[in-house]
């Protein structure tokens, strides 16, 4: 197993199938595409999702990097923000995902759950991107900041925010991936949790990016 594989394929697989389906069905609902029966389905599914979602944890704790993969972690956290449950699953999210963060797992997810939950980040590894520049997310005790970065391995905020001024540069802009930053994770989808690379010049929305 390279350091690249998940521990648990198996269940990496099972998440983005599972948030993807999610993601069709929510997309079908809003267009007024589904009858009785398909809501009916719908409803079920999102039932049996949030199960599993509560199973994996129980089982391994959060579904996170190492043990699923970036892919299948955000595809986890799709499905806890959208849970039929209400705010509870999405909450216990976020305190598994600040476990897994204090771990060295999953600290930029968390930034993302925490920003959508209109709460402030603790590490910073999300910033708002427009034409003006860079600007910084509402943050916890800002004077710690790089020390809570290092415990888990992330730089300084000052030498992230430089890389970050650097691949939006003219001619670096096309290497750096942004997600929109206005209801993003509502929106998300598995199959598309980045967008296009844009240039600064077409900057003209915030974004979001990781530092």
């Amino acid at each position: 197993m390279t350091a690249a594989e998940p521990l648990r394929p198996d269940l990496a697989r099972e998440l983005i199938d599972r948030a993807t389906k999610a993601a069709t069905h929510r997309a079908a609902r809003v267009r007024n595409h589904l009858d009785a029966v398909g809501l009916g389905q719908g409803r079920h599914s999102a039932h049996t999702d949030t199960k599993v979602l509560r199973r994996i944890p129980a089982e391994h704790d959060w579904p996170g990097h190492r043990l699923v993969g970036p892919d299948a972690a955000r595809a986890a956290w799709s499905i806890a923000l959208h849970s039929d449950e209400g705010p509870d699953l999405p909450l216990a999210a976020i305190i598994l995902l600040e476990r897994a963060a204090q771990a060295g797992d999953a600290h930029r997810l968390l930034g993302a759950a925490l920003i959508s939950n209109g709460r402030v980040q603790q590490y910073e590894t999300q910033v708002l991107l427009n034409p003006e520049g860079i600007t910084l997310c509402p943050l916890r005790a800002p004077e710690s900041l790089d020390e809570r970065r290092a415990t888990v391995g992330l730089p300084p905020i000052a030498v992230a925010l430089e890389a970050v001024r650097h691949l939006y540069a003219p001619g670096h802009a096309e290497d750096a991936p942004t997600v929109v930053l206005a209801g993003a994770a509502r929106r998300s989808d598995p199959r598309r949790h980045s967008e296009a690379p844009r240039s600064s010049a077409s900057m003209t929305r915030k974004t979001r990016t990781n530092v």
